[in-house]
């Protein structure tokens, strides 16, 4: 009977040690899977504050472009380019 309890806490030993490793090795796989849901998510936010900067770029481009085409749909432009063209005023 001695060596039937032998085997018993041999194998106690053995199996709290496999759960021992199986726990150490889910704790690294979660802190991997962690770390790389962190830097997805810098990422993402760097992506983000990138596309914000470029919204913010092409509103003021169509800003600008709305005062050009102000400008341009205007008489005064008109009458500098006929003008440019040879075009004579009645008083001239």
């Amino acid at each position: 009977m001695a060596k039937k309890s032998t085997l018993s806490e041999e194998k106690s030993r053995r199996i709290a040690v496999a759960i021992t490793v199986a726990g150490v090795l889910l704790i690294i796989a979660l802190t991997v899977i962690l770390v790389v849901q962190f830097v997805r998510m810098g990422v993402k936010q760097s992506k983000l504050d990138d596309l914000k900067d470029a919204t913010a770029r092409y509103e003021q481009l169509v800003e600008e472009g709305r005062s050009d085409l102000e400008y341009y749909e205007g008489e005064e432009w008109l009458y500098f380019q006929a003008l440019k063209q040879g075009w004579v005023t009645p008083g001239n």
